[in-house]
């Protein structure tokens, strides 16, 4: 019997692409960056109001989803049992859908809203202080996950519950654009753009990583920090998740995650008790209140005098326009980066959702996934933010001087070394656990990337391993071509490069959501 075959157009048109959009970024890093950045800053500027509508209305729809008739509806038929625990399931949720990026912007990410806040405040003021440990709960709470959420319910309910055993975006599209053009040119074009969005932004992610977990090894070995201690770092990355995809679901990236959720409970447990636990609950419960409150208004925030003042300025000195708003660089920014990402997430909790009702699902990712990422920027960001405050640590100028990943690891060890000489043990689990998140997130990718390339089958069976180890080595691979070109400049331009992806995948993702519907409708009544 022969194993799952590859959809050769699929697998040899989308190298082609990758390489003819890649190759020119690593010769011309600064070009294609600027060219990149500017595209992106245009979108933004232009069609900003579309990324919020679209999430806010996300959102809205599946709280309705949660709440209605079809909350029940169970993935697989009324009798299909889950596949996964539930421990194991949200463990693995959690983690390819935040990865190492809530280390890095959970422990930092209060320094750029302190130092630029919103709404007109005085940067470093006491209001400026207080958003700035709010808005990283909003950037990674309820909005993030329904966007994450929107791809899955349609992916799984074509998977599970209408017999297709194949997990394509094309193929969820159908209930709109109809059977035949899935199949066709159109549906081809849907599932190679969602592959190199996801290389893009898995890109990223070892760009964010990576520096963090090199740091950390420079400050446990006392080694430089350089190229060749970022490569091992990515090789590293590599074996683990290439390994761990070879093995399968069942073995690897559940094994991983559960190990990895049992050791973010330590490290977040220990920071909590030896860092400043009061100011960490008061400052947490502070800001939930401030997001509760304002969460209408900072999911419309588009600040349309200031963006319009910067853009009479601009034209006026007859020069580029200025970074953007607040909205523009943060808000905007980051819904374009979690609906890049949103297919990848949807293809790959589609998979591991067998038994789960449509309410479960809601509720695992929208108020699961927050509660967990608040978990980070709760501990990690409000002691660090403490430091600051308490003038231990001058956290922001090391952010200013471009040595943000040492800024992280600064925070780490003095937390360590707060009620005891721990900074050692404390450093050496906070980079382990950096490795596995980013070994999880990557070994999902691959997993995902070798299902879109493989042929529909009678079966539902999983890609052939060759398959899934070649797209393991291909993201090792262009990561750390990157790095060694361009440095983070050239990962900035691949990171751009997704993000514009999210405009036409927002169209998609609203053809997906009204196949779902259409679905639902027919099999269950309107």
């Amino acid at each position: 019997m022969h194993g799952p075959r590859i959809d050769r157009v699929i697998f040899w048109v989308a190298l082609p692409l990758i390489a003819g959009v890649s190759v020119p970024l690593v010769l011309f890093p600064v070009e294609g960056e600027a060219l990149l950045s500017a595209a992106f800053g245009w979108l933004t500027r232009v069609l900003g109001w579309a990324y919020l509508w679209f999430t806010i209305a996300a959102f809205a729809l599946l709280v309705y989803y949660a709440l209605g008739k079809y909350g029940n509806v169970r993935f697989g038929g009324p009798d299909a049992k889950p596949e996964f625990s539930l421990v194991s399931w949200i463990a693995m949720i959690f983690c390819a859908g935040i990865g190492a990026s809530v280390l890095y912007w959970g422990t930092i990410e209060w320094v750029y809203y302190y130092t630029n806040p919103p709404f007109g405040l005085e940067p470093r003021s006491r209001e400026a202080t207080e958003w700035a440990a709010t808005y990283g709960l909003f950037h990674w709470g309820f909005t993030a996950w329904a966007i994450y959420c929107i791809p899955t319910l349609p992916l799984a309910y074509l998977f599970w519950n209408r017999g297709r055993p194949i997990l394509r975006m094309s193929a969820a599209c159908e209930g709109v654009i109809g059977e035949r053009a899935a199949r066709s040119l159109p549906g081809k074009f849907i599932d190679m753009m969602f592959m190199f969005g996801l290389l893009g932004g898995v890109g990223t992610s070892i760009g964010l990583s990576t520096p963090m977990i090199s740091a950390g090894l420079s400050e446990l070995l006392g080694v430089a920090r350089g190229f060749w201690l970022d490569a091992a770092v990515v090789i590293t990355l590599g074996v683990i998740f290439g390994v761990s995809v070879y093995t399968g679901l069942q073995r690897g990236i559940r094994m991983l995650s559960r190990f990895n959720l049992w050791l973010t409970i330590a490290l977040l447990a220990f920071v909590f008790l030896a860092g400043p636990t009061l100011f960490i609950i008061d400052t947490f419960t502070n800001s939930v209140g401030l997001l509760v409150q304002n969460f209408i208004k900072m999911s419309f925030y588009l600040d349309p005098v200031a963006k319009a003042e910067s853009m009479i300025l601009a034209a006026g000195e007859s020069g580029p326009a200025s970074a953007g708003t607040f909205s523009e660089q943060w808000t905007i920014f980051y819904w374009a980066w979690w609906i890049a990402f949103a297919p990848f997430m949807g293809l790959f909790v589609a998979r591991i959702s067998r038994g789960r009702t449509i309410r479960e699902l809601i509720g695992a990712e929208i108020i699961g996934g927050s509660l967990g990422c608040w978990m980070f920027f709760a501990v990690l960001g409000n002691s660090s933010l403490f430091l600051q405050l308490e003038g231990s640590q001058d956290l922001t100028g090391l952010v200013a001087r471009n040595l943000t990943p040492e800024a992280i690891i600064a925070t780490v060890v003095a937390v360590g070394d707060r009620v005891i000489p721990f900074a050692v043990p404390l450093l050496l689990v906070f980079v382990t656990l950096g490795i596995i998140f980013a070994a999880t997130t990557l070994d999902s990718a691959s997993y995902i990337l070798a299902s879109v390339a493989t042929r529909e089958q009678a079966e539902v069976r999983e890609p052939a391993r060759w398959h899934r180890c070649f797209w393991a080595v291909m993201l090792s691979f262009v990561s750390l071509s990157l790095m060694f070109v361009g440095g983070t400049e050239s990962l900035r331009a691949v990171q751009s490069a997704s993000l514009i992806v999210a405009i036409p995948l927002i169209a998609v993702l609203v053809l997906m959501t009204l196949s779902f519907i259409r679905w639902l409708k027919q099999d269950h009544g309107s």
